[in-house]
């Protein structure tokens, strides 16, 4: 039995199947969402969802969905699924579901009277490209497939309606054809690998309702564009492929190239290999950048999330070559010391405080990880790492600047330059305008590293202008965020004000390979982030004691905002809970890493199948939100089931 696979009474379970989603992305940056029942829930979804780079930087939606007929007789049974106005679904092709595997791809298995059709879903390595294989395992008389795609050509983040402007002709091609529905986009090729006979019947389904984006308070309906249909007659025990890309194929090498693919995939078997599948689909590579996306359906690349989720995506994989080529992408878009954080209508964004500091933590595990002489790194890096550092202390963008006291100011009023990014109404949900407690354990952590990659390359002229900065930021950082008579740390110190509310941010000055701390603060904060923060799918983003505390993300677009960083659980920052635990611990802290660990498992039957949601409920039973497949989440586990190893090592 495949590892991840759902049984009848599931998959014509409506609340069930709805709730279980598909994804398959490429290296040319683009996917094939929907859900296990094959009706689309999210804007998001569709089965060929690739970049128009030449209109802007998003993915677009050509091919929505397939429906899927057996004619016999006559009689047609419809296998599709959408939902309409009052929650009303139709085909209902749901009750024909029987069977679900994922192993090695997606395989769905319908049976209506005598008929067992399976399909399987494969989506291209290298290319924008969906190659879907029907077989009919089963049947007494002859039958027809007939196949009848639903168009959008529209961005991700946007939903369409009938228009004039719509180009409703096609294009015959060998054994299909193609439709090209608005002027700048690519045209979209379906073909078969039998000859189908073509009807085209251009028609507009009203309507179409996305019941994800319902919940979450955006626009959630749209009407999709039937260009007509494909009949096809098909045997007992013979296989048909489609093909839906930005090209055209020969059809007759369909087959061969199925099953080329397959022999690509990493088996999604158990656990750790479902964690090694989902890593390899956050790498995009093209002939201009090689990047990493920050989640699906709906993220782009994110500097931020680059750097903390690159070590655990790449190099967890042995996957150095892919590690280095996102980096030169990263510093070659570098603005003075700062990176670009993400991409915004066509508009490099570069506020980002703290991503310029995660850099040195990459290359740190770079080392660590990959087994890096520390005079290599620096031969290699010297040069934005220095940038980094000069940029800090002597003054960049956003006010980020060092202090007097070697501490790290970043920002102005109705900024947002942390992770803690989300804005409201114009206003940051979060203030962390000041000096934030992470902001600055990275930053010492980046000086002590910077200055041991320069004494391993005996770089005196470095040495000597920095070697005396650490001891400055460490007697600081104990001042101005430690608070002795009540064992606690400050969130963020801006002036005279300090703010005391508990959230994981003080876990990286215990966790980070150069702690400014004594080991004695290290065990408090540990304590209080294990006693008030830690749960089964991440540690909160605030305490529960905390008055603004919101156990739940849900709501419409402002209530999920205001919650969304005021409690709400993180997976990306487990692994380093675990790290700072098994640093204090050894390998006495084995047991609490393992069961973390472990405990992330169930996550692979839930949500995006086989991968780790963005972000959970803080409170239980912390019903995963957010995207789908968040590459943090992802690397997180990963990472941390690297550290498990290392640390088991040491038992032996």
């Amino acid at each position: 039995m495949s590892y991840i696979s759902f049984e009848k009474s599931q998959l014509v379970n409506l609340e069930f199947a709805l709730k279980h989603e598909l994804l398959r992305s490429n290296r040319s940056g683009g996917y094939s969402s929907t859900s296990i029942a094959g009706c689309n829930t999210r804007k998001y979804h569709g089965l060929l969802v690739v970049p128009q780079p030449w209109l802007d930087q998003d993915n677009h939606v050509l091919l929505s969905a397939l429906d899927e007929t057996i004619i016999q007789h006559d009689e047609a049974f419809n296998f599709g699924l959408r939902m309409y106005p009052n929650g009303h679904h139709e085909p209902r092709g749901h009750k024909y579901l029987r069977d679900f595997t994922a192993e090695p791809i997606p395989k769905i298995t319908y049976r209506v009277g005598g008929v067992v059709l399976t399909k399987e879903m494969l989506f291209a390595e290298n290319e924008s490209r969906i190659l879907i294989r029907y077989t009919l395992l089963e049947a007494h008389s002859k039958t027809t497939l007939r196949l009848k795609p639903f168009l959008a050509f529209r961005n991700v983040h946007e939903l369409t309606r009938s228009n004039m402007d719509a180009n409703t002709k096609y294009t015959p091609l060998a054994q299909g054809a193609s439709w090209q529905m608005y002027h700048g986009y690519s045209p979209l090729h379906f073909q078969l690998s039998k000859k189908p006979e073509y009807t085209h019947v251009p028609d507009w389904y009203y309507n179409v309702e996305y019941v994800r984006e319902k919940e979450r308070g955006f626009p959630y309906q749209e009407d999709l564009f039937a260009p007509g249909f494909f009949d096809i007659e098909i045997k007992k025990g013979e296989s048909i492929i489609v093909s839906a890309g930005l090209e055209e194929k020969e059809p007759a090498q369909f087959k061969r190239e199925f099953t080329s693919e397959i022999k690509k995939r990493v088996p999604r078997d158990s656990f750790e290999n479902c964690l090694m599948n989902a890593a390899e689909q956050f790498i995009v590579k093209t002939a201009n950048k090689n990047a990493l996306m920050a989640g699906f359906p709906w993220f782009g690349t994110w500097g931020r999330d680059t750097f903390i989720a690159l070590p655990g995506i790449t190099l967890t994989r042995n996957d150095e070559a892919g590690f280095r080529a996102v980096l030169d992408t990263m510093i070659a878009g570098m603005q003075g010391p700062l990176f670009p954080n993400l991409n915004r209508r066509n508009t490099e964004e570069y506020a980002a405080a703290d991503a310029p500091l995660w850099f040195f933590w990459t290359l740190q595990q770079y080392i660590e990880m990959a087994g890096k002489t520390k005079s290599s790194v620096w031969k290699l890096y010297k040069k934005p790492l220095i940038t980094i550092l000069e940029g800090y202390r002597a003054g960049t963008d956003y006010n980020i600047k060092m202090q007097d006291n070697g501490l790290i100011y970043a920002g102005e009023r109705n900024m947002a330059l942390t992770w803690m990014d989300v804005v409201s109404n114009k206003r940051p949900v979060t203030p962390r305008t000041g000096m934030p407690i992470e902001i600055n354990a990275l930053w010492y952590n980046a000086v002590s590293f910077a200055l041991e990659l320069a004494k391993a390359a005996k770089d005196k002229e470095f040495l000597s202008a920095w070697e005396s900065l650490p001891e400055t930021i460490k007697a600081s950082f104990t001042s101005v965020f430690w608070d002795e008579e009540n064992q606690r740390a400050a969130d963020v110190v801006c002036g005279d004000e300090k703010d005391f509310a508990v959230r994981p941010n003080m876990l990286f000055a215990v966790s980070l390979p150069f702690s400014p701390l004594e080991d004695e603060v290290k065990i408090s904060i540990l304590k209080t982030v294990r006693s008030e923060l830690l749960t089964a799918r991440g540690l909160r983003s605030l305490s529960p004691k905390n008055t603004k505390y919101k156990g739940m993300l849900v709501g419409n677009q402002k209530e999920r905002d205001q919650a969304y960083h005021q409690g709400t659980a993180f997976p990306w920052l487990i692994d380093h809970f675990a790290e700072a635990w098994l640093k204090l611990n050894g390998v006495a802290g084995l047991s609490l890493v393992e069961e973390i660990y472990q405990n992330f498992e169930a996550v692979m039957f839930e949500r995006g199948l086989g991968s780790v949601s963005e972000v959970y409920d803080g409170d239980p039973p912390h019903e995963g939100r957010g995207a789908i497949s968040q590459a943090w989440s992802v690397a997180a586990l990963l990472r941390l089931n690297f550290l498990l190893k290392k640390y088991k090592l040491k038992t032996k």
